[in-house]
């Protein structure tokens, strides 16, 4: 495909055009490929809370028409000719940003996610060329190289696709504070596109993983199909209390408003709740951090080291998230079911087969 070509091609999403958030066909221009870039037709992408937070403008500043997504895989169609890491036909993924400002100590680190300047996002955002950049329920993107993954031939696409958020965002922190060392003890909360990850990757890592749920329909899920190895109910008092310091490290995935209190007693001294979901607040009683030393973090993805590592690592283990594929013309469906809690554990859209 030349540079030509791709200028005067029309790339095929589904957009929100207001903040109902309803999907339907759009056209639209994707930029010109630069000598860094690479373009890829995108196969599959992953539906994530964060399309229905955007498309339906819940933080107040959606541009519309508005494509999200930004769990994509794809084949690589066309590479500029500074390309060094990718070729025509190479299985790639984008994740949540497509370009950051590549001096700060934060991106000299491959620590992106935190670029002094505010990396770009990949829906949402503003591309280089001025654009508002337009996300994965598409037909193709264009991305730098840099913010490229390399899918290994052997790892499905589809499967590959929830990893770029999902599963980025709970691995990123797992590492950052040393949590892949066997015999630690994880507790997760919320078993959904994230905490089912945190569990497959805390089993992979040798933890002792117990999931924690306000649902006791979740328990046989969790110890039978995910592998945990203990269920609490959280409203059941005398099971949180006999958990009281025994954890090394909580992930919490809940985005619904909960009491932090109920969990910081089961973390040991010194042990860490790391905070990936979006409750609306934060409330702890002071002395749930002071007395025994412990620490509430947050964390959101992950740079594109931690990224390709990641991908990397669940190749060589086979861990694949749990998914339901859908057809594109599904999407909105899809959103409602998301906020309901109704998907065992992540939707992906076959783009390939169903966007036309």
């Amino acid at each position: 495909m030349s540079a030509s070509a791709s200028a005067k091609e029309n790339c095929l999403g589904w957009a929100a055009r207001d903040a109902s958030g309803f999907l339907s066909p759009f056209h639209f221009s994707r930029r010109v490929p630069g000598s860094d870039d690479v373009s890829l037709r995108i196969t599959h992408c992953g539906v994530c809370f964060a399309d229905v937070a955007w498309t339906r403008n819940k933080l107040g500043n959606s541009v519309y028409p508005l494509v999200p997504g930004h769990e994509i895989v794809g084949i690589v169609t066309e590479v500029g000719s500074a390309v060094t890491h990718y070729k025509v036909g190479d299985h790639v993924g984008v994740g949540t940003y497509i370009d950051s400002c590549r001096e700060c100590e934060y991106c000299n680190d491959r620590q992106e996610v935190n670029c002094v300047k505010g990396g770009t996002f990949t829906f949402n955002g503003v591309d280089k060329d001025g654009t508002v950049t337009k996300g994965g329920y598409s037909s193709y993107i264009v991305v730098h190289e840099r913010y490229c993954y390399r899918i290994p031939e052997n790892y499905p696409l589809a499967s590959a696709a929830p990893l770029l958020c999902a599963g980025i965002t709970v691995y990123s922190p797992m590492i950052r504070h040393k949590m892949n060392q066997p015999g630690k003890t994880l507790g997760v909360i919320g078993l959904g596109g994230l905490g089912h990850m945190a569990v497959k990757f805390g089993k992979a890592f040798g933890l002792h993983v117990t999931v924690f749920s306000t649902s006791a329909s979740k328990e046989n899920e969790a110890l039978s199909l995910l592998g945990a190895d203990r269920f609490v109910l959280s409203s059941d008092n005398e099971q949180m209390k006999a958990m009281n310091k025994s954890l090394d490290f909580i992930v919490d995935c809940a985005s619904g408003d909960h009491s932090f209190d109920l969990y910081m007693p089961l973390l040991k001294a010194c042990g860490i709740l790391v905070l990936v979901g979006f409750p609306s607040e934060i409330k702890v009683l002071p002395h749930n951090l002071l007395l025994g030393m412990r620490t509430i973090a947050g964390s959101v993805t992950g740079g594109t080291k931690d990224t390709q590592d990641m991908i990397d690592f669940c190749a060589a283990h086979e861990i694949y998230p749990n998914i339901e594929v859908i057809p594109i013309q599904y999407i909105n469906e899809a959103l409602d079911r998301m906020i309901k809690r109704d998907i065992k554990y992540r939707f992906v859209i076959d783009i390939e087969s169903s966007l036309k």
